[in-house]
């Protein structure tokens, strides 16, 4: 009942539904302040715990404020082959200026770009092989509808490890959308 609880006081990113399809939606992203930190791991498994352990301190206050700040969903993941990145999103009550300075140099602050993306929604747990699998539904989706992807399949994750049920994972990609 807690995690339950939890998972809807929790904030979450803000976007607005463009088209629906079958199997996917078509979604736009407004600029948001994401803490991110760059990583060499070019998998889930080795991106995943180090990657939010990193990103968990500077907002349980290892910042230059010694600030905790709010947890969001979703966490963002670009895993590729030449390095992948995590990243949090700020509160929406923050502005850029407002958010103290992360004490450890590997995370950085920044305003991600406006954009329109596909975007599948998968439950259950995530890892590399589910990950591989919904990335590829999406773009089997997108080709029957001759939307063409721009740049990396991202993954999404909504929930705590310790949610058990009704888990919220997500697979997006940039389009270009008029």
């Amino acid at each position: 009942m807690a995690s339950g609880n939890s998972f809807a006081q929790t904030e979450h990113q803000k976007y607005t539904v463009v088209q629906k399809f079958p199997g996917f939606e078509v979604r736009y992203y407004p600029p948001a302040i994401l803490a991110t930190v760059y990583m060499q791991a070019n998998s889930y498994r080795e991106l995943s715990s180090p990657g939010f352990r990193t990103l968990a301190g500077y907002i349980f206050g290892d910042n230059s404020e010694g600030k905790k700040i709010a947890m969001t969903a979703p966490v963002h993941m670009n895993i590729s082959d030449e390095g992948s990145t995590m990243s949090f999103v700020m509160p929406s009550e923050y502005d850029f200026n407002d958010l103290p300075r992360p004490s450890n140099s590997v995370i950085e602050l920044k305003e991600s770009q406006p954009e329109y993306v596909a975007a599948l929604t998968f439950g259950g747990y995530a890892g590399d092989e589910k990950i591989k699998e919904e990335s590829e539904k999406l773009l089997r989706y997108l080709k029957e509808n001759q939307i063409t992807p721009v740049g990396n399949f991202r993954f999404l994750g909504y929930n705590s490890p310790y949610k058990f049920w009704n888990r919220r994972n997500e697979i997006i990609v940039q389009i270009n959308w008029e």
